[in-house]
């Protein structure tokens, strides 16, 4: 049986898990048919948390990490570093206002609250830890611990230029 029989006409999104549209009718068929039941919520709340996506860059001074958070502003972002050693990115999504009389055809955006933690390496200085957010793209910075260059010593070679 092909994947796009089973997940219906467009199979577009059989790869994204939270996606609704790509259940079969009769699964979706278990939910509310009202997007904003809370059987929906569920995945919403997946989605937020799936969908905050995150690059991180070991450079040779720096590990920098990038999150898209379009939408979002600095206030709505909360970055912390736990026991020293585990970075969290948090923040909320809120939903957008509506009227009763809207009617919704799409729901894709997602919104909720979002939480991604790393385990941070021991060569890190975390006291020194930047953030800043452009364009939607929260970038963190931190520091590397220098790594002290080894005392290398020349010794010179005793004996005839002969052997």
């Amino acid at each position: 049986m092909a994947l796009s029989r089973f997940f219906g006409r467009d199979s577009r999104n059989i790869w994204d898990p939270f996606a609704l549209d790509s259940f079969p009718a009769p699964v979706l068929s278990l939910w509310d048919s009202d997007i904003s039941a809370p059987s929906h919520q569920l995945f919403r709340d997946a989605s937020a948390v799936a969908n905050t996506q995150v690059d991180w860059k070991e450079t040779s001074d720096a590990h920098i990490f990038k999150a898209d958070l379009p939408g979002l502003k600095k206030e709505e972002i909360k970055v912390e570093v736990e026991d020293g050693r585990v970075l969290s990115i948090s923040g909320e999504r809120s939903k957008e206002e509506s009227e009763k009389s809207d009617r919704w055809h799409r729901v894709e955006r997602s919104h909720g609250s979002f939480l991604r933690k790393f385990r941070l390496p021991e060569n890190v200085k975390v006291e020194e830890l930047k953030a800043q957010v452009e364009n939607g793209v929260l970038t963190i910075t931190l520091p590397k611990v220098a790594q002290p260059k080894p005392n290398v010593k020349a010794i010179q070679i005793a004996g005839s230029a002969d052997s």
